[in-house]
């Protein structure tokens, strides 16, 4: 018997960054994490990184894939390992 969550497929990836204001994603599995300043999206392409201030979610449709983010997007990152990265301690964001 097949796993329902393995057998969804999320399509293709695509990302559309408008005015560092507002990023629009397709093909994202899940939210990993959020707060106001990061995002760690796995999507289909492997894990994305979304750093940036007032950062909040304006769209989620977990059926399709699709994310929508708002705030100001100061960067995005794809990470190259398939494996979730490492969260970081409270102390070590304090004493960056």
């Amino acid at each position: 018997m097949e796993n329902k969550e393995e057998s969804i497929t999320y399509g293709n990836h695509e990302l559309k960054l408008i005015d560092r204001r507002e990023i629009s994603l397709t093909g994202i599995k899940k939210i990993t994490s959020f707060d106001s300043e990061e995002f760690l999206l796995e999507s289909n392409m492997g894990f994305i990184l979304i750093k940036g201030s007032n950062l909040e979610i304006m769209r989620l449709d977990t059926h399709d894939g699709n994310v929508k983010i708002k705030g100001k997007i100061n960067s995005f990152n794809y990470l190259d390992n398939k494996e979730k990265p490492k969260e970081e301690s409270l102390l070590s964001k304090l004493f960056k």
